[in-house]
């Protein structure tokens, strides 16, 4: 008996060395961006924009090209860790370029491309959009990066991923800027530090700017993190609302919209349910827009291949906040069925007043 005892209180030992090993490790190699980063954008647009232009911008979260029709993930309820092998993530890659083509926006807003993650195989999804829209400036920041995420089982593992924007319009500044994060030491270090990407373009024969900002809000938070990062947000907007530039943030906000119809997206019971951005807190002058005919979003809980589509919880959380000197002509999710990622595509088409 005290053999075994001694046995186990050794791998005990071994286990509790290890888990300290790897807080170092984790603490040692944390990611930790500046408040302010600027960003070198890549590519030659050859655009210009000027006051009446009509201009078209897509934002989709492509699930780092491994969160197809074929995927469930445990973080939504379901079992998958690893959701893809090489092949599918390049198919599903693949066939977002070839719908962000047959749409031709002018601005593409993409969530979690990944650049060297093991969930997508080490494939460089940026670099990928970056040669597929080749005339168009490409815009990258980082809002996860951690050198190995170690739950649940199998692990995660390594991942770099984060928010890219290509435009058909240089720009004269691109920055990242960190909003808060809610996780504390230790959750935080396998956690995402969210971000805003900025692209600030001149608008031709005017002091006015184009600010173009792509986002992913906090997800899998108690709420406090989503108020925060909205409050953030909300300032920004606001600040260059003021300044009379024309502004768009689109992306992910895991929100709605209070002023959406959510009649169609009723909550089930058990399942992720989104927060609520309160648009009567913001400037008047603010538009916030989303178009509630189409869900921009699936439940991850279960396969969606073969399943009754009747049983998953529909999201409204994808869209735009614009200001109020850009008159919308219109807004429109694109149904491609959760082919390819478990987010619907969200156009939108406007004109600079």
């Amino acid at each position: 008996m005290k053999k075994i005892l001694k046995i186990i209180a050794a791998i005990l030992v071994c286990l509790c060395a290890a888990f300290a090993a790897l807080l170092l490790f984790l603490s040692a190699t944390e990611y930790r961006p500046e408040e302010i980063t600027a960003v070198s954008p890549e590519g030659n647009a050859s655009e210009t924009v000027k006051s009446g232009d009509t201009i078209r911008v897509l934002t989709w979260n492509i699930g780092y090209g491994a969160l197809g029709s074929n995927a469930n993930f445990f973080m939504d309820g379901g079992k998958m860790v690893r959701t893809a092998d090489r092949e599918r993530v390049l198919s599903n890659i693949t066939a977002i370029a070839d719908e962000i083509r047959e749409e031709a926006p002018d601005i593409v807003f993409l969530q979690e491309a990944d650049q060297n993650s093991g969930r997508s195989h080490h494939i460089d999804e940026t670099a990928f959009f970056r040669e597929q829209f080749s005339g168009m400036e490409s815009a990258f920041a980082l809002n996860y990066s951690v050198k190995f995420v170690p739950y649940p089982f199998p692990p995660i593992g390594q991942v770099n991923s984060g928010i890219q924007t290509l435009s058909n319009y240089a720009a004269s500044e691109v920055s990242r800027i960190q909003l808060p994060c809610p996780f504390s030491w230790p959750v935080r270090l396998g956690n995402l530090k969210r971000c805003l990407l900025i692209n600030r373009i001149p608008v031709e024969n005017s002091d006015r700017e184009l600010v173009l900002i792509n986002l992913h809000l906090e997800a899998y938070d108690d709420g406090e993190g989503k108020a925060a990062q909205t409050a953030m947000l909300k300032e920004y907007l606001e600040k260059e609302a003021a300044a009379g530039n024309y502004v768009i943030a689109g992306g992910d906000f895991n929100q709605t919209f209070s002023n959406q119809d959510q009649s169609a997206y009723e909550a089930q019971e058990g399942k992720w349910k989104p927060g609520i951005i309160d648009t009567g807190e913001f400037d008047g002058s603010l538009q916030f827009l989303m178009d509630s005919s189409v869900p921009s979003c699936r439940s991850l809980d279960q396969v969606y291949d073969g399943a009754d589509q009747e049983s998953f919880q529909y999201y409204l959380i994808d869209g735009f906040i614009v200001s109020g000197n850009l008159a919308v002509k219109y807004v429109t999710g694109i149904d491609c069925k959760f082919q390819n990622t478990d987010h619907n595509p969200v156009m939108l088409e406007l004109r600079l007043e």
